[in-house]
């Protein structure tokens, strides 16, 4: 069977990390958050003084420090994927709601987008990879066998960050987690470097109302067709 490049975008929590997650594991193939890698460049700002209510994302800084910003992946013994930023493994940090609520004006950055795409295409050259973010299929993977746009209604989704980050532990307010994806969808798909949109031929997968289980079934057959022959 070829391999491929499997190209998975959507909104903020429409569950699309998940989903990727699970089909990577059941083909067999390599998986690559980009979100992640964005939230990482964003707790990196957010640690070295480079944000603030007051004036914002301090671009200038920020775009100097980029050669200094190290993104990796390892897979912990409880078999899950972890992020680290310069050696550090940072996934629970980046998955706080600070970063969330910093990490759309930093993707906005059009030299943040350029040096993390290079990033990820460099991960994707032997293909057998599955990569979700809001451009993967637009911009980063414009040639991907395989394209999948998911979305949800913001309640939906905002529901969804809510029970997760209550799941972790972490304090929550439901209207504060849907005001947050609320802006982010607006920055995401207006920003001008790399919007977020479905691309012309991507499958589009409405996750309202579907179980994980639903979901994974719709993948595995549209990975079968793109497989085939």
């Amino acid at each position: 069977m070829k391999k491929i490049t499997i190209a998975i975008d959507g909104f903020s929590s429409s569950g699309k990390s998940t989903m990727a997650k699970q089909l990577a594991r059941k083909i067999g193939y390599v998986y690559v958050d980009s979100g992640a890698m964005y939230r990482a460049t964003t707790l990196y700002a957010i640690r070295n003084g480079m944000t603030s209510k007051e004036r914002g994302v301090d671009t200038a800084a920020l775009v100097a420090a980029l050669p200094d910003i190290h993104i990796s992946f390892i897979i912990t013994p409880e078999e899950t994927q972890h992020t680290l930023l310069n050696g550090e493994d940072v996934e629970k940090e980046i998955r706080g709601m600070e970063v969330s609520g910093w990490v759309s004006p930093v993707a906005v950055i059009p030299e943040v987008r350029h040096y993390l795409v290079k990033l990820q295409q460099q991960y994707g050259k032997d293909k057998g990879i599955v990569m979700d973010g809001r451009d993967i299929g637009t911009t980063v993977f414009p040639d991907a066998e395989m394209k999948v746009f998911v979305q949800a209604s913001p309640e939906v989704r905002a529901r969804r960050r809510y029970d997760e980050l209550i799941e972790k532990g972490t304090p929550s307010d439901y209207e504060a987690v849907l005001a947050n994806i609320k802006e982010r969808d607006h920055i995401d798909t207006t920003r001008k470097e790399s919007p977020l949109r479905k691309a012309d031929d991507a499958f589009e997968l409405d996750n309202d109302r579907l179980t994980r289980e639903q979901q994974m079934d719709v993948l595995i057959k549209l990975f079968e067709e793109k497989t085939r022959g």
